[in-house]
């Protein structure tokens, strides 16, 4: 089963353009690389509205598992096999795995 794995982050102040190019260039490659999680994006926020979101920068992941709590063991497991930059925030960084309630919707022709 394909679940959605949603990571908010932001840089350490004074170390944007340092954490944008070991996300974009290092960081997605080597976690794909090492859960064999199918695909990784990156975007930036850059428009709202309701409740504010507490990060700026989002990572998108899509992973398969049977059981979603392998996702995050497979997460943890796999850490010391990419690099840790410290121009990422830890302190604020968050993960969620959400799983698929029904079926994909795609626009009619």
């Amino acid at each position: 089963m394909k679940h959605l794995v949603v990571v908010l982050t932001e840089p350490v102040e004074g170390r944007e353009d340092e954490y944008n190019d070991y996300y974009e260039n290092l960081h997605l490659d080597e976690v794909l690389e090492s859960t064999g999680w199918s695909s990784a994006q990156r975007f930036e926020l850059t428009d709202e509205v309701g409740k504010k979101c507490p990060l700026p920068y989002l990572a998108f992941y899509e992973a398969e598992a049977e059981d979603p709590k392998d996702i995050l063991k497979t997460l943890d497991e796999s850490r010391p096999q990419r690099v840790q930059s410290d121009s990422l925030n830890r302190a604020t960084a968050g993960v969620w795995i959400f799983s698929p309630t029904g079926p994909r919707h795609e626009p009619k022709s």
